[in-house]
């Protein structure tokens, strides 16, 4: 197993950061969980241009539940409880959830981490059914050529990823679907998308 450098750390999102120096805390790592807390200072400054997407608040938006905002693209969910994609039968589109906190932005474009894998503990719902799941529902949508997007609000939980558990989930918008592209890079896998590809049900 590799060791926790300042590097492989400065590699990870911020969810995923907290996610791991919660689990070093919890094992006596001091050491690690140090670090953590440093890359967690420096993460603003480490980002390469990308910076958190600028969207309307919830209370400007019509917002239903997310079962509800996939069956109205035509997706039934395999697990109606722990699914974020699903693909619609009709036409094979596949269709995501994206927590709006968690979109970067930059010069026009936007992108997305669908899905990294699970390297230390770091990220552990990479490693559940609705995790992997998700990694079939990415490598689809690369065949296809293009996917749909939900846009999620909500309260994301300390140390958590939003896709496993929230404080809270406030709705998904019933008025705007994005659809972006699939790009593998490396062993991650990331929507990306300009501010055109956002449009109305």
């Amino acid at each position: 197993m590799k060791p926790w450098t300042p590097e492989r750390i400065a590699e990870l999102s911020v969810q995923e950061i907290k996610q791991l120096r919660a689990n070093a805390e919890r094992l006596d790592k001091s050491e690690l969980a140090a670090l953590c807390g440093k890359a967690l200072q420096a993460a603003p400054r480490a980002s390469s241009g990308m910076r958190r997407a600028s969207w309307p608040r919830t209370k400007a938006r019509k917002l239903i539940a997310r079962t509800r905002a996939f069956e109205a693209r035509g997706v039934w969910l395999q697990d109606p409880r722990a699914s974020w994609s699903g693909v619609r039968k009709s036409d094979g589109a596949v269709v995501m959830a994206l927590w709006v906190d968690a979109i970067e932005s930059a010069d026009g474009s936007c992108r997305y981490l669908l899905w990294r894998p699970n390297v230390d503990g770091a990220r552990p719902w990479s490693d559940t059914s609705a995790g992997k799941e998700r990694l079939e529902h990415c490598k689809r949508a690369m065949e296809v050529g293009s996917a749909e997007g939900l846009l999620v609000y909500g309260q994301p939980l300390k140390g958590r990823l939003p896709e496993d558990r929230a404080y809270s989930v406030h709705g998904v918008d019933a008025e705007t679907v994005v659809r972006f592209k699939v790009e593998a890079q490396g062993t991650e896998y990331w929507a990306v998308w300009g501010k055109t590809s956002m449009s109305g049900r």
